[in-house]
């Protein structure tokens, strides 16, 4: 393989930043390109989880006294390194994703602008003065601290902004941080906590243990203030009970089935050419991608057809330069899921376009981007999310229908909206159930929009990440109120009369606040 990182050493001297107390045994990783082993991870246990927790929890307490202003050089520090060593990162995760160099390039840009972002949003960190009780009387502060401990779960398809851009707020916080990669993609969590360690991050701050989330993942969060998982709903469900049972807050990003509408004023080529992107970056393996396309009937014929045409002409390869337009699968089981969804939906009437097989002559888990016609409820890709290069075409004949087919999910992630009227789009936008929703664009104006919050509604999600929403779930809201003077009792007063002055109190204080708007 055409990379350094592929070394064996190179690679074994990243593990050396695991944490773990004792020898373990191992599990392989394999790079999804050629499927070659490229490397033995040990499988932590319990004690691991433990140790990890214990030290970002004692690290922790000198961080979050330090000024945020420090804390916040750090993340601007990192954001110079993550540019710099950019190749580094790019290979690293290349190698553990068979994802292309222009997708893997995505999660620099969004790990830098995330790093930038939250550098400069000390400001939310601040104590705040709120109105008091009695006006003048009571002196109301806000303080944010830390919450102390945040786990971190997360998955293969984007290794390093699904941890380090979660991350990044969690640790200008002034929390610890103990992260639980996909076993697949341990390296590229260790190299990303290496390189906020050049940018001046305090060794033993961010943790790092690897191993299987069903054994490690009750031991987490169990230990942790704060747990953040990425990754499908029923995993999620699961996080989510046994969050619930020891008391830890929660974040949950999920699963989706993400509708793209094209109505009937959208340019059929910019939407075809927006849909393609929309649907098979990283070869579809995105939480936000597009697997539903609902097409009105004036745009129907000339869409499909510019979007069949662009979908065929992607290029798809394995390799470390820029070129390939789509890449590899990530593991012989979402190949197979993949190949299950759309044989199951041939075989009861789906029509190909597109695609539609594997290609085992570019790497043993390369699946052609595939466009399905004439899909139907009863096939298991209508509802349930494949999570790969497979979409499914549906001609609607109103924006009412499209919009009533793109809520009928239980999912509510992403969603994209195509038209020449942008003031007509957003209107739509705002109608569809769904965190996220990008007009003229598949997904990537929302997830760059990093100053907003991101997350999904319904089966896709639990709280948010990006915007303030991403940095204050990292804290505890504590407010201190000083009463001087007059107390906030009758006293020696009859409580008649007490009562009768605040009455009137109240009263006065509805007038004046009126008049001050």
């Amino acid at each position: 393989m055409d990379t350094a990182w592929a070394n064996p050493d190179r690679l074994a001297a990243l593990r050396e930043g695991l944490t773990r107390v004792g020898d373990r045994p191992t599990f392989p990783v394999e790079a999804p390109f050629t499927g070659e082993r490229i490397a033995d991870v040990p499988a932590c246990i319990a004690a691991d989880v433990d140790a990890a927790v214990a030290q970002a929890r004692e690290a922790g307490t000198a961080w979050a006294a330090r000024p945020v202003a420090e804390r916040a050089d750090v993340l601007s520090d990192f954001h110079d390194i993550v540019l710099d060593r950019q190749d580094d990162l790019l290979d690293v995760m290349q190698l553990e994703t068979g994802k292309t160099r222009r997708d893997a390039f995505e999660e620099v840009l969004d790990v830098a602008a995330t790093a930038q972002h939250y550098a400069t949003r000390t400001d939310l960190l601040a104590s705040e003065r709120r109105a008091g009780a009695l006006p003048g009387l009571t002196k109301t502060v806000v303080h944010r601290h830390p919450v102390g401990v945040v786990g971190l779960i997360t998955p293969w398809n984007y290794p390093l902004t699904l941890t380090v851009s979660d991350a990044l707020p969690a640790l200008l916080a002034g929390n610890g941080v103990v992260l639980k990669p996909d076993e697949s993609t341990t390296h590229t969590a260790l190299l990303a906590r290496d390189l906020l360690e050049d940018a001046g991050l305090p060794p033993g701050l961010l943790q790092v243990v690897s191993g299987d989330g069903a054994d490690l993942g009750e031991p987490l969060i169990s230990r942790v203030d704060h747990i953040g998982f990425t990754g499908s709903t029923a995993v999620g469900r699961e996080v989510g009970a046994l969050a619930g049972e020891h008391l830890t807050d929660v974040s949950l990003e999920l699963g989706g089935k993400n509708p793209l509408l094209v109505l009937d004023d959208a340019d059929p080529e910019k939407a075809a050419a927006g849909a393609v992107r929309a649907s098979f970056a990283n070869a579809g393996q995105l939480c936000i991608s597009t697997e539903r396309l609902y097409v009105h009937a004036d745009a129907y014929d000339e869409f499909v057809d510019a979007f069949v045409r662009e979908t065929r002409n992607l290029a798809l390869g394995a390799g470390f330069e820029y070129g390939p337009e789509m890449g590899s699968l990530q593991s012989e089981q979402q190949l197979e899921k993949v190949a299950a969804h759309v044989e199951d939906a041939v075989a009861r009437g789906a029509t190909v376009l597109a695609g539609g097989r594997d290609r085992p002559d570019l790497g043993p888990y390369f699946y052609e981007p595939t466009v399905l016609e004439d899909v139907t409820a009863e096939m298991t890709l209508s509802g349930e999310e494949t999570f790969g290069p497979v979409v499914a075409l549906y001609e609607v004949d109103s924006v009412e229908e499209a919009v009533e087919r793109a809520n009928d999910s239980p999912y509510g992630l992403n969603a994209s909206v195509w038209t020449t009227d942008t003031d007509r789009g957003e209107r739509v936008a705002e109608r569809i159930e769904c965190g996220t929703v990008n007009v003229n664009e598949g997904y990537a104006a929302a997830w760059a929009s990093i100053d907003a919050p991101m997350g999904g509604m319904k089966d896709s999600g639990v709280g948010r990440r990006h915007g303030d929403e991403g940095l204050l779930k990292y804290t505890e809201s504590q407010t201190v109120a000083t009463q001087r003077g007059v107390r906030i009792d009758p006293g020696p007063l009859p409580q008649s009369l007490w009562t009768a002055g605040l009455t009137l109190g109240l009263r006065a204080l509805k007038r004046v606040s009126g008049w001050v708007r």
